[in-house]
């Protein structure tokens, strides 16, 4: 059995190819591996693969013993910290289970150089999205996730090219880029950069000026302008929704791009995270363009 983990901003989600489980990401402060093992039988597992946070001080699929502060350059930045993923990881670095820890995508990453004026651009579980879509829709993929955040990646050729992270374009039903009223905000000394980011999107912000149908509608505008702008680089790729936002913008950005969008749930990460699992364990040595380090599949139970 080869199980997925994707660190998601409400949720923790875990997947092998018939199962799911979901844990909220307040209540994952109290996980444990007997939790766990209760739907995934440990002597079953054959290879896990992990997402923690932006996964940005590592570029190449590692073991998890390998990564130094669990992936990350620091806990600092643009996003909700509530324990529960730092939880989830550190019970996994202590099971002596067979587990890899996936990268972010940022500006040590092997993609188009273009894209490395900004830091970084999706985190680890996108990865995941951006593998399950490659391997069993094709090689050319613009796949937007759109929840709490929105980030889109362009695959090309079986490989990612580059993409949006959250603060940079589109913004998620909470989250979002920085304006010119949050950065008074912030220079003010009213609140932190990375309060104004989990306070940008539609249904973070407590005084509405946008009736509900107007804020779908306009987080399917930008979703689609984000797709729209990596259609630059790849006019004949298929566009592709997932998270837990797409059910609900997929007509709109439909009808923008004029075009049929492929349609997606919020356990697609999970599931290509384990379809990545199964596949470096195994022995294969890229995924999606990212290399495999030598030893990430040494760990064993």
């Amino acid at each position: 059995m080869f199980i997925g983990i994707d660190h998601g901003t409400t949720a923790i989600r875990f997947a092998n190819h018939e199962k799911v489980m979901k844990i909220p990401r307040p209540e994952a402060v109290f996980f444990d591996i007997q939790r766990f093992a209760s739907h995934f039988p440990l002597n079953e597992i054959r290879g896990i693969a992990l997402t923690y946070s932006m996964g940005d001080n590592f570029s190449a699929i590692s073991s998890i013993d390998h990564v130094t502060n669990r992936g990350v350059i620091s806990q600092e930045g643009a996003g909700e910290h509530t324990g529960g993923g730092t939880k989830v990881f550190d019970t996994f670095l202590a099971s002596n289970l067979p587990v890899i820890v996936i990268p972010g995508i940022h500006k040590d990453s092997p993609t188009d150089p273009r894209f490395k004026i900004y830091s970084h651009q999706a985190s680890p579980e996108k990865v995941g999205i951006a593998y399950f879509l490659a391997q069993t829709v094709g090689p050319d993929i613009i796949m937007c996730d759109a929840s709490s955040n929105t980030v889109s990646l362009l695959i090309a050729e079986g490989k990612i090219v580059g993409g949006f992270d959250a603060c940079l374009f589109a913004p998620g039903r909470i989250h979002g880029a920085l304006d010119l009223e949050a950065i008074r905000a912030i220079d003010a000394g009213e609140m932190s950069a990375n309060d104004a980011f989990l306070h940008a999107g539609p249904d973070a912000k407590k005084a509405k000026t946008l009736s509900q149908s107007e804020e779908t509608a306009s987080l399917a505008m930008f979703a689609a302008m984000e797709c729209a702008a990596l259609r630059l680089l790849s006019p004949k790729a298929i566009i592709a929704l997932c998270g837990t936002l797409a059910q609900d913008i997929h007509a709109e950005v439909s009808r923008l791009l004029e075009q049929k969008i492929l349609l997606f749930d919020e356990w697609t990460a999970a599931k290509g995270l384990a379809m990545i699992a199964e596949a470096v364990y195994t022995g294969k040595k890229e995924i999606v363009g990212l290399g495999v380090c030598d030893g990430a599949v040494q760990r064993h139970r």
